[in-house]
This record gives C-alpha cells, structure tokens and sequence, in this order.
C-alpha cells in the first residue's frame, strides 16, 4: 500500500563541559504539506468485473490516463455467475457489480469489504432517496454504491408484435403478452425470449400470478412454474444477449431490461432497421433493480477501486451511463448534463405516479432461493 509518511527528524546536542553555559537547540523547519489527491496502490492495477454492455465508451481510457492505473475489464452474464465466483473466492477483481437482491447475502457473507468514504468525496452527489432505498440491502451504505438502476419488464418490437397478433388487441397489462398463452401462442411466430437468469423470471411470474415476488414461501415457486408451464412451448430461446437478439430480429417480444431494449431500440435504427422497439410500462408494474458497485473482500488494489468509484461519481460521468447506456443514474449532481431526450423518456426515468407501482427490490432466503432455482430449471427444461 502506498503510503505517504511524514517523517520530522529532530536531535537535540548536548554541549557539556566544565565552564560552558548549554546552547538552545534550533527548531526544525517546518515540512511542506503532503499535496492533495486519491490514495493508490503501489501497483497501478485495477480489476472490474462488470455486466456486458454497461459502461460509457471511452470511460475507462479516460480514468487510465487520468490516473495511470491500468484496467482490466471482464464481464459476467447473470448476478448467480458472479454470485459463485465470489462464494468460490480469490475471484482477481476488485471491483464488482452485483445487484441488491444478490448483494444483501454477499455483505452478510462477509464477501464484500466496507468502503473507505473518506477516499470517495463524490458519494455527496448521490440522490439521498436512491441512497435511502439501497439500505434496505446495505444498512447504513457501507458497502454499496448506485452504478445504475433500471426495470426487468417486457419489451416488443411493435412492428413485429402488431402483425403477429393480426387484429387481436395489444393487452392492458403487458406481462400477458409473455405470460398468457392466448398471446403468447400467436407471439411464437416472431419470437419469445426470456432473461437467463431465474431471479429475473420468477419474481415477475409470482408478481403475475398475485403473490410476493421475493416469496419465501416454496409453495408459491410451485405455482409460479405451474403459470410457466403453459407457455414454455412457445418460448424460443433464453438469452444473456438481449441487445442484439432484440436488435437483430431473433425475438419480437422479451422479459428484459428496460436500458437493452431502449439500446437494442438504437441499435436498430444504426442497421438501418424501420421496426420500433421500445420498453413497455405493466398496468401492474415492473420489477426495479438496482446495480451496484462493490470492492470484493480479497481485492488486492482497494485504494484504486476507491479511486475509480470517485470518479466515475463525477456528474459528466454519471450522465454520460444515462446518455449512451440508457440507464438512469442515482446521481443527483449529474441532472443538468442529461440530455433532454433521454430526462424525458418515461422508460428510463420513470414518472413518480408509476414508479410507485413498481416491484422494489429485496432478497431470498437460501431456501427461497433454492425453490425458485428448482422452479426455474424445471420451467426452462420442459418438465
């Protein structure tokens, strides 16, 4: 660990001999203060894992130049991957990014290590009732900071979906299109595809069906799949790539987050595709994530993780995951450097009167987590 220590070196000469009156000794200089600026590592090193397409272009150049560390930057499919790699231990990263319902376990594991506040000054940016809510996992924001927050709802391209249904109405709530066979056996043609990951998909089929989405009832995992079930045969593929598989036409309908679609929306437009793709807003509400960066317990460079999260806290920094990523961002100084296109688009910053009816975010239960492993793996199976 690089240290800066101050070290005043002071002597005191004794002048004894016979007849002679003892001398004061002069006082030391005073030594110049220690300048300002981030605590390092001594080893200019600093390793991310990340979920795929979630950071702003140019971002962590910009963070190695400004700060000579070098970055090296893996990503990881679903929060149950990075949730085993840091069970397993010696994961290599500093940094992660794990999601809240994940990341309450991983503190009380003792997986993740306090943040050093001191080292981060831009934490005072952070919006207090995103801050507030995110203590329901972390108490006290000891371990947590907001990278971005979103919604796992339902997307579509519109185009797609219209013909695929003919003259069939577009549902009030737009979980029936991938919940409810009377759509879903028509939306097959063009393409159902769900998140690969169980803690996106049960939540909102127990949301669905009435009951808690973080139920640690196993009875109700049993009646979740039930739901499932009927619909699985149409179900084209489970995927880990919305973004493209949305953009390139493999799905026309998906359980997804709301920032892939409105990339995947983007994206389709520079392919030069007419079809519109956007996020839909559930009559009964979509399911809230936020995800959070996180030093692991055995990082080996925690002075430049610290470093990081201060900067990417900056507001030109926090704005541009909104700009480009279409996620919101929990940073409330960053509000003035948001483009209006994206302030005012109602699937990523959501309207007060809607995001009331949101799923907030909570945890499982290692038994609940079990049954709705097992209710998962059974839907995606068939059986």
């Amino acid at each position: 660990m690089k240290k800066h220590v101050l070290v005043i070196a002071m002597s005191a000469i004794l002048l004894a001999s016979c007849g002679k009156k003892e001398e004061p000794v002069a006082a030391a200089p005073a030594a110049p203060p220690v300048p300002a600026g981030p605590v390092l590592d001594d080893e200019k090193v600093l390793n991310i894992y990340n979920w795929p397409d979630y950071i702003p272009e140019g971002m962590i150049a910009s963070f190695e130049k400004e700060s000579g560390i070098k970055v090296n930057y893996d990503t990881f499919e679903t929060n149950e991957a990075l949730h085993a790699k840091l069970v397993a231990g010696n994961t290599g990263y500093d940094i992660v990014v794990p999601g809240t319902v994940f990341a309450k376990g991983q503190i009380e594991g003792g997986l993740l290590q306090p943040l050093k506040k001191e080292q981060i000054p831009n934490l005072a940016n952070m919006d207090t009732a995103i801050m507030s809510t995110l203590t329901k996992a972390d108490p006290e924001n000891k371990h947590l900071v907001p990278w971005a927050w979103g919604f796992t709802t339902v997307g579509i391209n519109k185009t797609k979906v219209e013909k695929a249904l003919g003259g069939m109405p577009m549902p009030e709530n737009a979980w029936d299109l991938v919940f409810k066979p009377e759509y879903t056996s028509k939306l097959k043609s063009c393409g159902i595809a769900y998140l690969d990951s169980p803690t996106e998909i049960i939540p909102v089929a127990l949301h669905y069906i009435g009951k808690d989405a973080y139920s640690n009832d196993p009875a109700d995992y049993k009646l979740a799949n039930e739901m499932l079930k009927k619909v699985r045969k149409d179900v084209r593929l489970f995927s880990s790539t919305m973004i493209d598989d949305i953009a390139g036409g493999k799905a026309c309908v998906a359980v997804a987050w709301s920032g892939d679609v409105n990339i995947a929306a983007g994206r389709a437009k520079e392919n030069g595709s007419k079809d519109v793709i956007e996020a839909l807003l559930p009559s009964t509400g979509a399911l809230i994530f936020f995800d959070t960066l996180a030093v692991t317990k055995d990082a080996k460079h925690p002075n430049n993780a610290m470093a990081f999260i201060d900067f990417y806290l900056r507001p030109e920094n926090a704005a541009a995951m909104a700009n480009e990523m279409s996620y919101p961002t929990g940073n409330k100084a960053a509000t003035a450097q948001i483009k209006p296109e994206i302030a005012s688009n109602k699937t990523i910053f959501v309207e007060s009167d809607y995001f009331a009816k949101m799923i907030p975010p909570s945890s499982f239960t290692n038994e609940a987590r079990e049954a709705m492993a097992n209710a998962y793996n059974s839907f995606k199976k068939g059986k």
